[in-house]
């Protein structure tokens, strides 16, 4: 069996009638022939770019590992738990909802979609949908739908850089155009789409509207401001803890030391996505990875200890499945 190491992976862009030719400022460089909407970065089936297991996909390496690579946190030993991924909203997105654990599982699936969204970038102007208005039900967003005006019943909300959205199971939701987003999520795709605004695609009525929750924790997360790791110049900014998820924000201008076992009792998998400038992760006796702007680096739990050596500068995520029982957190709208 070949041994774990920190994996690039390769983004998978995926063609959605909402997206863009031109994904800057993420990937300045590439150019298109279709809308792409999405970059997968730690999908099941996106694949590892470096290295002796190069071509594999996670879902293939997540059975062959287990343990070694998902971590002791994650709920499923043989799937990797969390999928994280650039949208590129051009055009209004559908107005969808994703179900919540118990939804989820009345459809045979194993676990919902909670997600978080960060905001890279953001354009004077842009919104984001989440949520129904205050005392508006189902059935009357059921109406709306069937007389063409969804989008009024939802409550908006301007994003700007560096906003954390925390977007709970059962939300209805929608982003606007405008904003370059990172997506955290539990590692599953099963979206309901209710309403779109005319496109030639199909809408999910009957689950969807079976899994929309008319009062949701989601918002805006309130979060306290970055702060300095001791005795660097580096700075570390908590942006969301929350039950499927935890994920930092760091500016690193030195070395920094980090650990697959940042919860005592339970180890995780790590997820690191460069947001701007460039890097290597390092791990003693094995080859050092570079980790640049639109890059993701999967580091397995076995590996426990690694660092990041920024060249210049970098700011990046880094997200994690939580080895404690966490509450949703806190939110504002």
């Amino acid at each position: 069996m070949e041994s774990l190491y920190p994996l690039l992976m390769l983004p998978g862009f995926d063609p959605r009638p909402w997206g863009g030719y031109d994904l800057s400022p993420i990937y300045p460089n590439h150019k298109f022939e279709e809308r792409i909407g999405e970059a997968w970065l730690s999908g099941d089936d996106c694949k590892v770019a470096n290295g002796p297991l190069k071509g594999s996909t996670l879902s293939q390496l997540s059975e062959q590992f287990q343990r070694d690579l998902v971590g002791e946190a994650a709920l499923d030993a043989r799937r990797f738990p969390l999928l994280l991924k650039f949208l590129f909203p051009h055009e209004k997105l559908s107005v969808q909802v994703h179900p919540d654990d118990e939804s989820a599982r009345h459809v045979g699936q194993p676990w919902g979609k909670t997600e978080c969204w960060y905001v890279a970038h953001a354009k004077p102007g842009a919104e984001i949908a989440l949520g129904l208005k205050p005392g508006v039900t189902v059935a009357q967003l059921e109406q709306a739908i069937h007389d063409k005006c969804a989008e009024d019943i939802l409550k908006w909300l301007k994003v700007y850089a560096g906003d954390m959205i925390y977007v709970a199971g059962g939300t209805v939701h929608t982003l606007g155009p405008g904003s370059v987003i990172v997506e955290t999520q539990q590692q599953s795709d099963t979206t309901y789409r209710l309403y779109d605004y005319g496109r030639p695609r199909d809408l999910h009525l009957k689950d969807g509207l079976a899994a929309v929750k008319e009062k949701v924790a989601s918002g805006k997360v309130i979060r306290p401001a970055p702060v300095q790791i001791a005795g660097t110049n580096n700075r570390r900014a908590r942006l969301i803890a929350a039950p499927y998820f935890v994920v930092d924000m760091f500016e690193t201008k030195e070395m920094l030391e980090l650990s697959t076992r940042e919860d005592e009792n339970k180890s995780s998998a790590q997820i690191l996505v460069a947001i701007d400038g460039c890097g290597v992760v390092e791990v003693s006796g094995i080859e050092p990875v570079t980790l640049a702007k639109g890059d993701a680096v999967v580091v397995p739990a076995s590996v426990e200890s690694f660092s990041v050596r920024p060249q210049w500068t970098l700011e990046f995520l880094k997200a994690h499945v939580p080895g404690t029982a966490l509450p949703e957190p806190e939110t504002r709208m």
